[in-house]
């Protein structure tokens, strides 16, 4: 098949991968325009950018897909269908009528559960024990459209970076099977319950909130690894959890009841086991100890 493809994060790249090795033409990579990153703010191209030219595909990173100059360079590719996994752009309905068979979705959560910009981190947030992949026919509402596929896996103790590999390499098999026949996929319209809304994550959520239930705080903490990574802050300065387990204990939300970082919360407590202090590599809290002692009363903002 003539395949357009859209996407931008590390979550897309198993998918374009996976066309590319069923022997699907390629025809162009939609991506988003290179951003500014690193100290030196150079602009850097995406993961799908860096993929899509490695593997001799055209790459375009438009800024908006609005205009009729635009609407019609994508029309001309005359693509059978194309496939998009988190490009991030609005697709107007002349670029979602313009292939064959329309566009077709990578999302990764069992929808109609977390339709949105973040539905992996709102599934562990929320203590979700299932997730999984659906590949959706798009259509102008937010992740609104009918089902062609889906599949399950369990969230358990898993981060977002564990969990957002696993369901790039799920979604980008389940893609190539349902393109492999397309005619045998019939669209299912998502049901009206269950409906939730994945929000786009805010800087202040990843604030550990110890006055919550050790296990909702945990959450916060998986939910946050590896990036932007859920903090406490102590005399001014911001430690990272990138791992934690939920400890036995009581006492003052946000207070240390040992000296082996053991925190209390609302109900329960959280004793962090992977830290990282600003400008450091990440540490297991026995070695960030050694250098750096919290005695026990000690409290955390």
């Amino acid at each position: 098949m003539r395949i357009v493809f859209m996407g931008t994060p590390d979550f897309a790249v198993p998918t374009l991968t996976a066309l590319v090795g069923a022997g699907h033409a390629v025809v162009a990579a939609y991506s988003q325009p290179p951003r500014a990153a690193g100290r030196g703010k150079q602009l850097q191209p995406s993961a799908v950018h860096r993929a899509a030219e490695a593997l001799g595909i055209d790459v375009r990173t438009p800024v908006s897909l609005k205009g009729a100059e635009e609407q019609a360079a994508f029309a001309a590719l005359e693509a059978d269908v194309a496939v998009v996994a988190a490009y991030g752009l609005i697709l107007p309905q002349a670029i979602l009528d313009a292939p064959r068979h329309g566009c077709l979705n990578v999302h990764g959560s069992l929808l109609p559960r977390w339709r949105g910009a973040a539905p992996v981190q709102r599934a562990i947030l929320a203590g979700d024990e299932m997730t999984g992949v659906t590949i959706m026919q798009m259509e102008r509402g937010l992740d609104t459209g009918p089902m062609l596929a889906r599949v399950e896996t369990p969230v358990a103790r898993k981060t977002t970076g564990d969990l957002t590999a696993e369901l790039a390499e799920k979604g980008a098999a389940l893609m190539a099977a349902v393109l492999a026949d397309l005619p045998a996929h019939l669209p299912v319209v998502q049901p009206e319950e269950g409906v939730t809304y994945a929000h786009k994550i805010e800087k202040a959520e990843s604030r550990l909130g110890f006055t919550r239930p050790a296990v909702e705080v945990e959450r916060q903490v998986r939910a946050f690894a590896p990036a932007p990574g859920a903090f406490f802050e102590l005399e001014g300065e911001r430690y990272r959890v990138l791992a934690a387990d939920v400890a036995q204990g009581s006492g003052l939300p946000g207070t240390t009841l040992d000296d082996a970082l053991t925190i209390a919360c609302g109900e329960g407590a959280l004793r962090p086991t992977l830290i990282q202090r600003a400008g450091k590599p990440a540490m297991e809290t026995a070695a960030l100890l050694r250098g750096r002692t919290i005695p026990a009363g000690t409290h955390l903002a």
